[in-house]
């Protein structure tokens, strides 16, 4: 059967894409940033997973203010990096996996969380800059990423957004739905967005680093405590757009301790101010192979 292994978490800053599509990586503001994911890629590539279940937010890119579903799942066989209004970055398509997407749909719907299924999209920063943390710099015209993607769009723009238990709940229904899939797949979850940021209004350019990391220590140690956190306190502690940070219980839900197994190892952690005006925190969790 399939199975997820592990579970990254990270920030998924514009501004970093555009580092490295400008070729600013080695720039004294960059490089502390880029150094803390040297790791990571190394990681990544000895894994090899098969599939990326990764969980984003959409920036008004494939659905407007017109239509905004909470829960979103591609189950397209590609995706075309978004033109966000200064072009598409420069970097492969995304390819899908649509068998192990209709799979999962049909089981997490019949599991009772709503989705909506979509079967058309394209994918902006919040999917291909964690692809570019994690995977590295890669030539559209050289190849694809090295694993297939199933993309998960969260609404954490327009209120009401979801509640972080609910997110969390939506995990263990994730978990759930890979491990019912018939075919031997390395799958890893990825939550992303965050960590402390607010983009507008009196507070524009908050950051709080003492909540950010003490939120991390919960979502490792205690993941249930963590997504009973209401939204009241990340906009009050981490701003406007920390509220991003439950998309981060999604991938957290999903790992094996919260259904009784092992705790998870952490393989890599990092936080690092600023990157642009937002604090950029990353984990790593593996699961204890059988």
């Amino acid at each position: 059967m399939a199975r997820i292994t592990a579970s990254v978490y990270t920030s998924h800053v514009p501004a970093i894409g555009a580092a490295l599509d400008q070729g600013k990586a080695g720039d004294d503001y960059w490089q502390p940033l880029f150094r803390g994911y040297d790791y990571s890629k190394h990681w990544l590539a000895e894994q090899k997973p098969d599939v990326v279940f990764l969980v984003y937010n959409d920036h008004a890119t494939a659905f407007s203010l017109d239509l905004i579903p909470t829960f979103a799942l591609g189950t397209a066989a590609r995706y075309a990096p978004a033109d966000e209004g200064y072009g598409a970055r420069p970097v492969p398509e995304v390819l899908g996996h649509p068998e192990l997407a209709a799979h999962i749909a049909q089981s997490v719907i019949q599991d009772d969380f709503d989705l909506t299924l979509v079967n058309k999209m394209d994918v902006d920063h919040g999917l291909t800059v964690p692809l570019s943390l994690m995977c590295g710099q890669q030539d559209p015209k050289q190849g694809a990423w090295p694993f297939k993607v199933i993309p998960f769009a969260v609404n954490v723009v327009q209120y009401p957004a979801p509640s972080g238990r609910r997110c969390f709940q939506l995990g263990q229904a994730i978990r759930r739905a890979v491990e019912s899939f018939d075919e031997d797949l390395n799958v890893q979850i990825w939550g992303t967005g965050g960590m402390s940021h607010q983009l507008q209004g009196p507070r524009a350019g908050l950051i709080n680093r003492e909540w950010d990391n003490a939120w991390l220590d919960q979502l490792i140690a205690d993941p249930v405590a963590c997504s009973q956190v209401p939204h009241i306190d990340y906009v009050r502690e981490a701003g406007s757009e920390g509220i991003e940070l439950v998309m981060w219980l999604i991938a957290r839900g999903a790992m094996a301790d919260v259904a009784g197994g092992p705790k998870p190892v952490v393989k890599h952690r990092f936080y690092h101010v600023p990157a642009s005006n937002t604090a950029v925190g990353h984990l790593i969790l593996e699961n204890l192979r059988d």
